[in-house]
C-alpha cells in the first residue's frame, strides 16, 4: 500500500477503494498488535490476536479520522472492533455508499 499523505495535524490515507485495506492500515498504525496485521484474516478476533482495550481506542480514533465518521455511543462495543470484517460493517453503516 502506498505511504499515507501527512498534512499538518491530519493523516490522509492513500487513495484506495478497498475499505478493508484502509482498516488494515489504521490497525498497523494504531493497534500495537504483537503479530503483523497482514497475517490476520478479515474475520480473526483482534482481541485474541493481542488488541488491548486501550489500543482499541486508538483504532477507533484512527478510523474516525481516516473515514471522516464518528462512532455513536451505541457502536462503542467490543464487537464493533473485534475484527476487520466487524469494523467494515460498522463503517458501512456510518458512511453512505458513493455512486460509481
Amino acid at each position: 500500500m502506498p505511504a499515507p499523505l501527512c498534512l499538518p495535524g491530519r493523516v490522509v490515507l492513500p487513495m484506495t477503494s478497498n475499505m478493508r485495506e484502509q482498516i488494515r492500515w489504521v490497525l498497523t498504525e494504531q493497534a500495537r498488535l504483537p503479530v503483523p496485521v497482514e497475517t490476520l484474516t478479515d474475520d480473526d478476533d483482534l482481541y485474541q490476536a493481542g488488541l488491548a482495550s486501550h489500543a482499541s481506542v486508538g483504532v477507533m480514533l484512527g478510523l474516525e479520522e481516516a473515514f471522516d465518521v464518528e462512532f455513536p455511543d451505541a457502536m462503542l462495543t467490543r464487537g464493533t472492533f473485534q475484527s476487520v470484517s466487524a469494523m467494515a460493517a460498522a463503517l458501512s453503516r456510518l458512511r453512505p455508499t458513493s455512486p460509481a
